[in-house]
């Protein structure tokens, strides 16, 4: 193309930027005189007639287009907008048959497999719809980043998947009600299934060990330190208040992430008064002048099948979350022990959640969960929340295998150091 046409086309661009969508028309009307053949010319008359509500010359245009010159990415584009204006003429047939080229040329072109589930939803087929919306959204950008054209269509979509997911997970538990055997692990299979939740897997933080069950919570009754740890509570509760009334600077913010340091999901939480650990021992350290303060305490601690990983574990704190308070999504260090929680304050509306499934706080009962599955917790309530919290080992590892996470565990400290 010459460079007179080029400066056409410049000129036809800054005439469409300021608003002036006839005058663009009228140069593209000119420079197509001197190449009627140039497809991009073509092209962008038929865009510009579109957007001005001359939809039946657009379409006329598009379809004496001459594609061939298109490379394959303004090809998608035209074949987009033939798609988008027949739909706006009620050309379904024309309508797919572009949206059919367009996804032989990409099959990852997310608009068209939008504008395919609105077809079906239009005629009425909202399962397939559905279905055709929740593989859109799995190629279409994140929330944050989707283009305003088309923001309010994947919403809809969002809104079509969920309430299929819902009618299919109700059916689903509908037909195994009956069935004997139907347990957490099941519900959850059923959330999975219908598409209403993902599977839940162990991310460990550092170290992994591969082949343990993940397991969001396990059975306080399988423990057998657990009834002698309860009947303490009053006691550890007393000491705990007792400490937090007298010795509050020392409940210190549990996140405390440094200057420069990427905060993540902890923007919110670092160096904040709103979540706050007293800490009894820490990274296997034990806080002496706490401990102190809390005999009680540290006598039940005693009984317990504690941790014992170098640089890491045992970790034992009274955590408490203030009013309106959320933890975020998050992964613990490692899957060689668990977590456990002995409910000291707990007010109404207080709730966590371990992969799948959500508990309740009890004051006096254990929850003892894995924490390298995603875990967060909230403070709904106007009264502060209160937990100690403390590591024991996995069951699931023998004592052989014990030994051998703490071997690996000191050589990676060691390493480090040296």
């Amino acid at each position: 193309m010459s460079e007179s046409i080029e400066t056409r086309l410049i000129e036809a661009a800054r005439a469409e930027r300021s608003g002036d969508r006839e005058g663009a028309l009228r140069v593209l009307r000119e420079v197509l005189n001197v190449e009627p053949s140039e497809a991009r010319v073509v092209l962008a008359i038929a865009r510009l007639n579109r957007e001005i509500g001359r939809a039946h010359e657009a379409v006329a245009t598009l379809r004496d287009l001459d594609v061939s010159q298109l490379s394959p990415t303004l090809l998608i584009d035209a074949l987009m907008l033939r798609a988008e204006v027949a739909a706006e003429l009620g050309l379904e047939a024309e309508q797919r048959v572009a949206i059919d080229e367009a996804l032989v040329l990409d099959p990852y072109c997310w608009p068209a497999r939008l504008m395919l589930g609105q077809m079906h939803e239009r005629s009425g087929q909202l399962k397939e719809a559905a279905r055709i919306y929740r593989n859109t959204l799995k190629i279409s950008p994140p929330a944050a980043y989707r283009p305003e054209s088309h923001r309010e269509a994947l919403e809809h979509a969002e809104r079509m998947v969920d309430g299929y997911a819902q009618a299919l997970e109700l059916s689903l538990s509908q037909a195994v009600a009956s069935i004997p055997g139907v347990s957490d692990k099941w519900r959850e299979a059923i959330s999975v299934f219908s598409g209403r939740s993902r599977p839940y897997l162990s991310q460990a933080n550092q170290l992994a060990v591969p082949r343990l069950p993940a397991q969001p919570f396990f059975r306080r009754e399988a423990f057998p330190w657990v009834t002698a740890l309860e009947s303490k509570t009053d006691a550890i509760r007393a000491e705990m208040l007792a400490a937090f009334k007298d010795q509050g600077a020392d409940f210190e913010p549990y996140i405390q992430y440094q200057p420069g340091d990427p905060v993540n999901q902890w923007q919110e939480l670092n160096h904040s008064s709103k979540w706050t650990g007293f800490h009894l021992i820490r990274s296997g350290q034990p806080v002496e002048k706490n401990l102190a303060r809390c005999p009680a305490t540290a006598a039940a601690l005693a009984q317990i099948d504690a941790v014992q990983i170098a640089g890491l574990c045992p970790n034992v704190m009274f955590s408490v979350l203030a009013p309106k308070t959320r933890i975020p999504p998050h992964h613990g260090e490692t899957n060689a022990r668990l977590v456990a929680h002995l409910p000291l304050v707990v007010p109404p509306g207080c709730w966590f959640r371990v992969g799948y499934d959500y508990r309740e706080w009890k004051e006096g009962e254990t929850l003892i969960f894995d924490d390298t599955i995603e875990h967060e917790a909230a403070n709904d309530s106007d009264q502060i929340r209160v937990v100690m919290i403390f590591d024991i080992w996995n069951p699931f590892l023998s004592v052989e295998e014990r030994a051998l996470v703490q071997r690996l565990a000191q050589v990676e400290q060691e390493f480090r150091r040296s």
